[in-house]
């Protein structure tokens, strides 16, 4: 294939046309690797509560390098000298941050794998490509690990303003129909300058910011924290950490191969090696709603109606509150639900359970936003701006949960 044909459009519902600006980002984005994100969801199972939030990985990482694309473009024009290798690690790390995602996002990671994050198997992912592509990737690594001596391009790619959530903020907000979520993107990048290899927001920008902060916070409490989503996700989780359970006693439950690997083995960051990882990257939401289809008629209780739960949207009950939630009162409907449906005590937990859940806008513990002023100094968002709902967003939130059957009620 010549290399002008390589240069192809996406044609992007939030963007427009997105540019792949050279022949490797495309060899990247044809690998069955990246292809692979066309098949995970973006907001995991969202889509139970805002019926348009079906869109991909794959969506949002495009996105993601179209953003990068802008930025490298407004910085260029302030005079940060950024080299090709440079703009090429940019592109290539953005483009393949969330390539380690497992199905529906964030569900496999404390039940399929082992407290592996997915930012670990991203990592793992780009140095299976670097190999393939005889070591093209080596500076997007250094820079996605943050191990480059300028740090500003790390911040573009992880940070409390970078180009991964500007992108699902206003994507998610675009899908979901939630419009609060909307962030103006193309504002804040054209706001961003580089002092001392930093990367600064000029102050005539910190409207945007405040609004970019506001919006991550109405989206996390409405949108990625919504209690229907949230419930949905802890089923999930327990639908799976239930098969591995049965697995591990001998059941061989109907699934795909690369699902019944993780379930038959004990995965972690130790024993990821190159044949997991090829499995891992044929695993995706298919697996897990076609293996869910198949456990809602398997003998075992707790799979099935797990399963069924999630098949026919007909979850647990959640109800969140300010306050911790007291053993007590979780005790008494574990007992009821055991006698009800002749199960143990310890196997009524995967029905009825409690956690917390915490969010934070904005971390004055992680790397600060920095604003520049025009005298030239330098100051965290939080100390720049007049306006006191900074100060609350960086504010952490943490709220409690109990889940239980709705025949409880």
């Amino acid at each position: 294939m010549s290399q002008i044909n390589k240069l192809k459009i996406f044609n992007d519902p939030i963007y427009g046309f997105i540019t792949i600006p050279n022949p490797l980002i495309y060899d990247l984005i044809q690998h069955s690797y990246f292809q692979r994100l066309r098949r995970i969801s973006q907001m995991g199972l969202s889509y139970l509560v805002y019926p348009g939030a079906n869109h991909t990985r794959f969506h949002h990482a495009l996105g993601c390098m179209h953003l990068m694309q802008k930025a490298v473009e407004v910085l260029r024009f302030k005079e940060v000298s950024i080299s090709s290798e440079e703009e090429n690690a940019l592109y290539i790390a953005i483009l393949l941050h969330d390539i380690g995602h497992g199905p529906f996002s964030h569900a496999m990671e404390s039940s399929i794998v082992e407290d592996v994050h997915h930012e670990e198997i991203s990592l793992l992912f780009m140095e299976q490509l670097n190999n393939e592509f005889n070591g093209q990737l080596s500076l997007a690594i250094q820079v996605f690990k943050g191990d480059y001596h300028r740090k500003f391009m790390l911040q573009l790619i992880s940070s409390q303003l970078d180009m991964d959530r500007m992108d699902y903020l206003k994507r998610d907000s675009f899908y979901s129909g939630v419009s609060e979520g909307n962030v103006n993107s193309e504002r804040l990048i054209q706001m961003m300058n580089v002092v001392d290899d930093v990367l600064v927001i000029e102050e005539k920008g910190i409207y945007s910011v405040e609004k970019f902060l506001m919006s991550r916070r109405l989206m996390y409490w409405q949108v990625y924290l919504h209690k229907t989503s949230l419930v949905a996700e802890l089923i999930l989780t327990k639908i799976l950490k239930r098969a591995k359970e049965l697995t591990e006693r001998g059941l061989v439950l109907p699934c795909s191969e690369p699902l019944l690997f993780f379930m038959q083995n004990k995965v972690n960051l130790e024993t990821f090696d190159t044949k997991t990882l090829s499995l891992f990257a044929q695993l995706d939401d298919f697996d897990i709603i076609s293996a869910l289809k198949s456990w809602q008629n398997q003998e075992d209780f707790i799979l099935s109606t797990l399963s069924k739960m999630i098949i026919n949207r007909d979850l647990l009950k959640i109800k969140l509150t300010n306050d911790k939630v007291s053993m007590e009162e979780l005790l008494i409907q574990k007992e009821r639900f055991s006698i009800q449906n002749n199960i143990s005590l310890t196997e009524s937990n995967y029905f009825i359970f409690k956690g917390k859940i915490k969010s934070q806008a904005y971390s004055k513990v992680a790397e600060p936003i920095r604003i520049l002023n025009k005298d030239l100094t330098i100051e965290d968002v939080v100390e720049a701006s007049d306006q006191l709902n900074l100060k609350s967003l960086s504010k952490l939130v943490t709220k409690y949960y109990i889940c239980f059957p709705k025949q409880l009620v």
